[in-house]
């Protein structure tokens, strides 16, 4: 027994041959594809991912040092699974997920391979509140009670698939560890199953739904260039494409500690330790300002840095979804944070070198874009089998290397998700965050989204939206002209673009993620800060069209007064824009 699990040796079942993170069994008929299995004397966990007649490869989620030919490998006849239940939230994960917490606590600050932790505290007690009684009816993904998992989320313990009938008995007993039953259940073949606090749920198995539901809601960042111009709706797909330095990190940050999601699952897969371990120590000392707790407190972690195995890479994604997917049958909104989806597919580029497959692309497999497409379709907004609504966010950093977006993992994702969120370098250095590429990056959820944008925040939304990207645009065309004849040899009309085209860049899309005003911004101040900006643009217009020179007009300082605005309008405004608005039409009306 292992973990609880009952684990099998034949003597025939032993490695014959090593190849990194990959080992290989002779001439076995005793695996099944997926399944997890234990190798050599340490019981390192693996997956059993090729069956012939005359081997079975395994890779191997642990580093396979000191294992050797002869050692031997033990079946589970289970599938590569995680463990759910209460005590996932506020918890850090390696990508199999070993609480690494524990594991620092038992093993030293180095992970030691064949470590075998229980995921969650099976010792700690949960108080439980019934949602249904004896004699009930359930059917599977209904709710049968609940717990406080943390002050801010209540954990939902659901029927599991392919348990259907009645409540035979509920074990008595307010608090219960994760050792425990919670009820039994009587099938309507007759058979009484036990229903266990905990569940686990294979890791590349997508979890069952009852209907698939149109994205018609924007999950909200309180980003600027994002919810205005390219929104994502919740149970979306958005990609954030970006050399080194762009920037890819501090965004993602971002939408996790500002995201109007219930849940974050924030996946490091394969990035440097220290961004890591910032990320660990900011998370836990930020405090959610939605309930003003600490933010870990709906926030789970999955750290698989740059020097772990790089077989457990690829599991730390599914690993991640299959979590999210968990609270969304709650009827939560989950918003997982993938970074980055580049050395994932590193990783399966070196698997796949060492099982010597014939390469595609660069020297990526060549099911490359099936393997994305399987990632970003778990996401979406359902309805669950216990009848409510949740949904799945996916958004995924991708690292093309010299900034070049038409590698294959960029390509590849561009056709799997409907937000491009390009990262531009030259931006970056400009210390102009988030660095979103306002030319390159698009968004395609404007159409579902645009009857909650008329209902929510006017009509004017949108079309304001579209008047400001059309005065970048045009910019974007005169600069061409101002490098190669001068700013000087344009008329007034068109100069004004290129100053109004500046307030639009540094006075909205640039955001301050250390300003307590700027670092988020509520929709409505979005909406108002547009307003204000074209309002200062028809009035210079008006005021050109009289002869008035465009010098006369920049010169009183109401440009710059604009570009502040983000500072000095509180978020909480009152009557500060009809002021603003006062002030500029005085401003311009006062020149002669």
């Amino acid at each position: 027994m292992l973990n609880g699990k009952r684990v099998v040796n034949r003597m025939n079942n032993t490695v014959y041959a090593i190849n990194g993170p990959v080992i290989k069994v002779k001439a076995s008929e005793d695996f099944s594809m997926l399944e997890k299995v234990y190798v050599g004397p340490k019981k390192l966990i693996g997956e059993v991912i090729a069956i012939s007649q005359k081997e079975t490869t395994i890779q191997v989620y642990e580093s396979t040092t000191g294992l050797k030919k002869g050692d031997p490998v033990f079946k589970t006849s289970t599938l590569m699974s995680v463990v759910l239940g209460p005590g996932i939230l506020g918890n850090i994960f390696d990508g199999i997920q070993r609480p690494l917490s524990v594991m620092a606590e038992n093993d030293g600050i180095y992970i030691t391979s064949g470590s075998q932790i229980d995921p969650l505290d099976m010792e700690k007690k949960w108080d439980i509140t019934w949602h249904v009684k004896e004699g009930d009816g359930v059917e599977e993904g209904m709710i049968l009670a609940s717990t406080q998992e943390t002050e801010s989320i209540s954990h939902k313990f659901m029927v599991p698939k392919g348990f259907s009938g009645t409540i035979k008995s509920i074990h008595k007993g307010k608090s219960k560890t994760l050792k425990e039953t919670l009820c039994d259940i009587e099938l309507f073949t007759g058979e009484i199953k036990p229903i266990p606090m905990i569940q686990e749920w294979p890791i590349k198995i997508a979890r069952p739904i009852q209907e698939q539901l149109n994205l018609t809601t924007p999950l909200i960042t309180g980003q600027r260039v994002i919810d205005t111009f390219f929104p994502i709706a919740k149970g979306g797909t958005a990609a954030i494409p970006g050399g080194f330095g762009a920037g890819k990190t501090m965004l993602q940050h971002q939408l996790a500690k500002w995201s109007d999601a219930d849940i974050i699952v924030y996946v490091g897969c394969g990035e440097r330790g220290n961004e890591m371990t910032q990320v660990l120590e900011e998370f836990k000392e930020l405090v959610d300002p939605r309930t003003a707790n600490a933010l870990m407190e709906r926030t789970v972690l999955i750290a698989n840095t740059s020097n772990m195995p790089v077989a457990a890479r690829e599991a730390s994604i599914y690993t991640g979804i299959t979590l999210a997917e968990y609270y969304r049958d709650m009827g939560y909104h989950v918003a997982l944070m993938a970074d980055s989806t580049s050395r994932w597919a590193e990783a399966l580029r070196e698997i796949s070198g060492r099982l010597e497959e014939m390469p595609a692309e660069e020297g990526f497999p060549a099911y490359l874009p099936s393997r994305i497409a399987l990632f970003y379709e778990r996401a979406g907004r359902v309805k669950t089998l216990a009848g409510s609504e949740g949904s799945v966010s996916i958004i995924g950093a991708v690292s093309p290397q010299g900034s070049d977006f038409s590698e294959p993992v960029t390509q590849n994702t561009k056709r799997f998700v409907r937000s491009f969120w390009a990262l531009d370098k030259t931006l970056a250095y400009q210390r102009h965050y988030p660095s979103v590429n306002w030319q390159d990056s698009y968004s395609e959820y404007i159409p579902d989204l645009k009857s909650w944008y008329n209902a929510e925040e006017s009509h004017h939304f949108l079309k304001n939206r579209q008047r400001l990207r059309g005065l970048l645009a045009e910019e974007d065309a005169l600069m061409e002209i101002v490098r190669l004849v001068g700013k000087d040899m344009l008329p007034d009309d068109q100069k004004l673009i290129l100053e109004i085209g500046r307030v639009i860049r540094l006075g909205f899309l640039q955001q301050n993620a250390f300003h307590k005003e700027d670092m988020y911004v509520p929709l409505k101040k979005q909406a108002k800060m547009m307003e204000m900006i074209l309002y200062l643009y028809d009035q210079t217009v008006k005021k050109l069209s009289k002869n008035i020179s465009l010098i006369t007009i920049t010169s009183t300082g109401i440009f710059d007064a604009l570009i502040k605005m983000k500072y000095t309008i509180a978020n909480n405004y009152n009557e500060d824009f009809n002021e603003l608005k006062d002030s500029i039409l005085n401003t311009i009306e006062s020149i002669e």
